[in-house]
């Protein structure tokens, strides 16, 4: 299993598939988390008409492309928001199966659905960031919850001490660093949300990779959040939600911060 190409299209199709159904139901939180709504059982609906839809009018992709992004019965707009994020969940799920199908599946299956969950939370709090510009703390406390108990508890006891402890005190130390901007900007430059996913991340990842995401998270948001408040004419003022660059820093990092490590080192060495 050294290579990408031994797994079959059917199953890349399938995992595919399923991340865009679970990116299908992420708008969903995002749309309704903290307006009162039920999440799991109302039913979708056109929020200009407010038409319940029908099942071919929630098939992810499919439908957005096939109703040429309208709704079928009033004809209003329907937001970019869905297919983007349907199409990401389904790339960070294929992504994220590939790896493992590389890695000889190791971990095996309960941690490749650890892997989707996360995934998953980190995507809904990146949408919910960008839509209302704060980081709801049902996500990001169950996010660090589901990273502190999955990596470090869930790691063999023998190993709590070398695997465990460095993971604690690199979610303690990007803790630290991000509250230590929001408290001296006095929330200017960093919200306090960032400061607890900075936490869950470092549980997440320990603290080489999560050096890396950080530093990758500053990378993405320059090239973005430059031309953002040069074209959006608010200048400084200009509010940019910094969680989903750190959402985007640690999926990278996980897939390809060892890698990225490596060539370092050897540039210096």
């Amino acid at each position: 299993m050294d290579t990408f190409s031994e797994v079959s299209p059917p199953i890349v199709l399938l995992v595919f598939a399923l991340g865009t159904i679970i990116g299908s139901f992420l708008n969903v939180v995002a749309y309704r988390l903290g307006t009162g709504e039920r999440i799991g059982n109302a039913r979708s609906r056109c929020f200009s008409c407010g038409r319940t839809l029908t099942w071919r009018e929630l098939i992810p992709l499919i439908s957005f492309i096939i109703q040429k992004g309208k709704c079928h019965s009033c004809g209003s707009r329907i937001s970019w928001q869905y297919p983007i994020v349907e199409v990401t969940t389904g790339v960070v799920f294929l992504l994220t199966g590939l790896s493992f199908w590389k890695d000889g599946f190791n971990g095996g299956w309960i941690f490749l659905g650890f892997l989707f969950i996360v995934w998953s939370l980190l995507i809904v709090i990146s949408v919910y960031d960008i839509r209302h510009k704060i980081i709801p703390n049902q996500l990001v406390y169950f996010f660090i919850m589901l990273a502190f108990f999955g990596e470090i508890f869930g790691a063999p006891i023998s190993e709590l001490l070398e695997v465990g402890l460095p993971k604690i005190l690199a979610g303690g130390g990007a803790f630290a660093f991000f509250a230590s901007l929001w408290f001296f900007s006095k929330g200017t430059w960093m919200g306090f949300g960032d400061a607890k996913l900075a936490l869950g991340i470092g549980f997440l990842l320990g603290p080489w990779l999560t050096t890396v995401a950080i530093v990758l998270s500053f990378w993405i948001g320059t090239l973005i959040a430059v031309p953002l408040v040069l074209l959006g004419g608010g200048g400084l003022k200009t509010q940019i939600p910094f969680g989903p660059f750190l959402a985007a820093g640690t999926f990278i990092s996980w897939v390809a911060g060892s890698q990225m490590l490596a060539i370092y080192q050897s540039l210096l060495f």
